[in-house]
């Protein structure tokens, strides 16, 4: 019996750890002829205590993601990867990674780095990798950045 993933969900936010994450979702993706959606989520939550989301912040902060993850998506199909998505969306990452879109998706599984950016969040509420491992409904892969 050969088990294969299809659909691969790798969430990048521009650290370090994400980048880790991403090559090796190309490597994995790659053999396994499975789709690659590279996801970023700007969170919105943060901005929820301001009472007008300032519409030129989301449209900056969506402007990056998508430049980054078009970067990411070239690299990809460079590596040989046939089948990319990148994907934008807004609201909470712990819930749209672990949960919104491996269900709208069918995804198999999801690769993410151990830390992101957030560290204040991390200490106040746990990572959102933290939460993916315990809650996602599919296999999780944590990737750590290798030591220098």
């Amino acid at each position: 019996m050969t088990l294969t993933y299809k659909q691969i969900i790798v969430a990048v936010d521009g650290s370090k750890e994400s980048e880790w994450a991403f090559k090796k979702a190309m490597a994995i993706a790659e053999r396994n002829d499975a789709t690659l959606n590279v996801v970023n989520i700007v969170d919105t939550r943060s901005h929820s205590s301001v009472e007008t989301y300032d519409r030129a912040a989301a449209e900056s902060a969506h402007k990056y993601a998508g430049e980054m993850l078009n970067n990411y998506k070239a690299e990809a199909v460079q590596a040989g990867v046939q089948s990319v998505n990148v994907i934008v969306e807004y609201g909470s990452p712990k819930a749209m990674i672990a949960k919104d879109l491996p269900n709208k998706l069918n995804a198999d599984l999801i690769i993410c780095g151990a830390t992101g950016l957030n560290a204040v969040e991390r200490f106040v509420m746990g990572s959102v990798s933290e939460n993916i491992v315990r809650t996602a409904k599919c296999d999780v892969l944590v990737i750590r950045k290798p030591e220098q």
